[in-house]
This record gives structure tokens, C-alpha cells and sequence, in this order.
């Protein structure tokens, strides 16, 4: 009898020690993979911060954009530089500047980066500069020499005297990989931004921008869910600007603003042309702020008919 409740007693032993076991692994990664997942956000938002922070203070006077006269002289002269066109491939084969590699606007872009050069200035055109001033934005975070060149083709290039002389419809190809590294967070974060091109394609802010009317159709109806920021100057925004904007200078420090910033808004970023607009809405969206730029900004006898005055809608002071 002694035996049996000593046998007893030893498999009930063993029957606990095992359910104890199996509930402390079935515990475990429920209790260690969220920390992770919190750490590697933390992770990025910092790698985000820094990267943003870095654009702003290592600006130049140049504002990371090159006159379009001065783009083609250095065409001219030959110098050393990749040139990067991201208009869609229709208008490229039309005509580009010689030795234009043609990325369109989205993807194509981001799937490329590891065949750009780090050695050399890379010169981006689009349309009308404000696509190319996202790319260039994000492009420099990616640690790429990267700049602008104003107004684009359509405005800019093509209006320069003797462009036809560095103008060419024979395609140029990305060659090997170049061996750059860039860090793993920014390789995903521009392949998220430039892949979510698709899901507002169509919309009300296609290519992260909004049209003037659209802008102003927003404005009339008092859309809680937008605001509206300018980054022109204190001054310019003194003498005019759209209704219930708030003022960010472009510049140096403007980074440091970022963070009065509402992130559940729409936010409407507009500057004179759209270019600047364009870099602040790169890296905005990369600090994951809602940001879009308005078509034109608010306009200059140099991209008629774009622009907000250019449409004909007040500024107020």
C-alpha cells in the first residue's frame, strides 16, 4: 500500500513539474517580443531624428538646389556628376540632358539607390522641381550628394539658352551596384515612401502634393482635419499668406519647430514654387507627420499658371 501512494505521489510530482515547464515557454515570447518591437521603434525614430537634423544643419546656401542655367554649364563643361531624371519614361525618351539616367517618380527610385555614386554629386530634375525636392531631400538622408535643379525640366532646363547642344533621346542605364551603404532603417523607410505613392495615386494628394483649387476648397469648408504651414520667410509671411497658417522659416533650424507640429492633421506645406516645399514635405513624412505640398506654393511670375496667387486666390496679412 505504502508502495502504491509513494508511486502515486511521484507521478503527480512529475505531472506538475512538467505543466510548470510548459506554461513558463508557452509565457516567454508573449512576455520578451513586444520590448523588442518598442526598442526597434525607438531605434528608428532616433535614426529618423538624426538623419532630419543632419539635412538642416549641414545646409548650404545652395539649399541643396543648383540654378538650371548653372546645371547646364556644368552639363557643358563635362563635369563629374550623375544626373538623375525622374520624369515618367515617355517624356524622357522625348529628350533629356546627355547621360540623364531616367528613374520614374516612385519606386524605381528607392530600388536603385545602392547603384548611385557616393563620390560624386547627384543632380535630380523633374517637371517642376517639387517631386525632384523630395527625392533630393530624402536622397541626402540616405548620405547621397544630392541637389535639385530649379524649376525642373518644364520650367527651368529647357527654357535655358543652348540646351538643345546637351540634349539627347538616347536612353542611359543605371550601371552595377556602386557599393554604397546605407543604413537599413533609411533603405526602408524610402521603400515605404515611395511604395505608399501607390495608395494615394488618384487621390485628393497624389504624389504628396495637393492642387491650388483643391488647397482652396479645404480652406472654405474650415477641414479640421488639415492646417496649413508656410515656410516662406517672416517677412513674406508678414506682408501675405494663406488664412490660419502657421510660420516655419525655411532654413538651417527649422527642424527644431517640427515638434509644435500636429500628427493627426493633414498638413499643407507651401513656400513660393513648391521646391522647398517639397524637401520639407520629405523630411516631415519621414518623421511621420501627414505632409503634402501645395501645387506651385503660392506662386511667382517664373511658374505661371501655378501657384495659389497665380490662381487667383488671396493672401491675407
Amino acid at each position: 500500500m505504502l508502495k502504491n501512494l509513494k508511486g502515486v505521489f511521484l507521478i503527480l510530482l512529475l505531472v506538475a513539474m512538467v505543466s510548470f515547464v510548459g506554461c513558463s515557454n508557452s509565457e516567454e515570447p508573449a512576455t520578451s517580443e513586444e520590448p523588442n518591437k518598442t526598442e526597434e521603434s525607438a531605434d528608428n525614430s532616433e535614426v529618423f531624428i538624426q538623419a532630419v537634423s543632419d539635412y538642416y544643419t549641414n545646409m548650404g546656401d545652395d539649399i541643396y538646389k543648383i540654378p538650371q542655367d548653372k546645371f547646364v554649364e556644368k552639363v557643358k563643361a563635362g563635369e563629374d556628376m550623375f544626373v538623375l531624371d525622374i520624369r515618367q519614361p515617355d517624356v524622357y525618351q522625348e529628350g533629356h540632358i546627355k547621360g540623364a539616367v531616367n528613374a520614374p517618380w516612385g519606386t524605381a527610385i528607392s530600388e536603385n539607390l545602392d547603384k548611385l555614386p557616393k563620390d560624386k554629386p547627384v543632380m535630380v530634375y523633374c517637371y517642376t522641381g517639387q517631386t525632384a525636392g523630395q527625392t533630393v531631400a530624402l536622397l541626402n538622408m540616405a548620405g547621397f550628394d544630392a541637389k535639385s535643379v530649379n524649376l525642373g525640366w518644364n520650367l527651368g532646363i529647357s527654357k535655358v539658352e543652348g540646351v538643345e547642344a546637351v540634349t539627347e533621346t538616347t536612353a542611359n542605364e543605371f550601371g552595377q551596384p556602386t557599393g554604397v551603404e546605407i543604413k537599413p532603417e533609411i533603405q526602408t523607410a524610402l521603400d515605404d515612401y515611395f511604395s505608399g505613392l501607390k495608395d494615394v495615386k488618384g487621390t485628393t494628394y497624389a504624389n504628396y502634393k495637393i492642387s491650388e483649387d483643391n488647397a482652396k476648397k479645404k480652406l472654405d469648408e474650415e477641414d479640421s482635419s488639415v492646417m496649413f504651414l508656410s515656410i516662406r520667410n517672416a517677412k513674406h509671411f508678414k506682408e501675405g499668406h494663406i488664412k490660419s497658417a502657421k510660420n516655419i522659416p525655411f532654413g538651417n533650424n527649422m527642424h527644431r519647430e517640427f515638434n509644435s507640429l500636429p500628427k493627426d492633421k493633414k498638413i499643407i506645406v507651401y513656400c513660393y514654387t513648391g521646391q522647398t516645399a517639397g524637401q520639407t514635405v520629405g523630411t516631415l513624412r519621414l518623421l511621420g507627420y501627414d505632409a503634402v505640398s501645395l501645387n506651385g506654393g503660392t506662386g511667382m511670375s517664373i511658374n505661371e499658371p501655378y501657384g495659389w496667387t497665380n490662381k487667383g486666390y488671396e493672401l491675407v496679412k
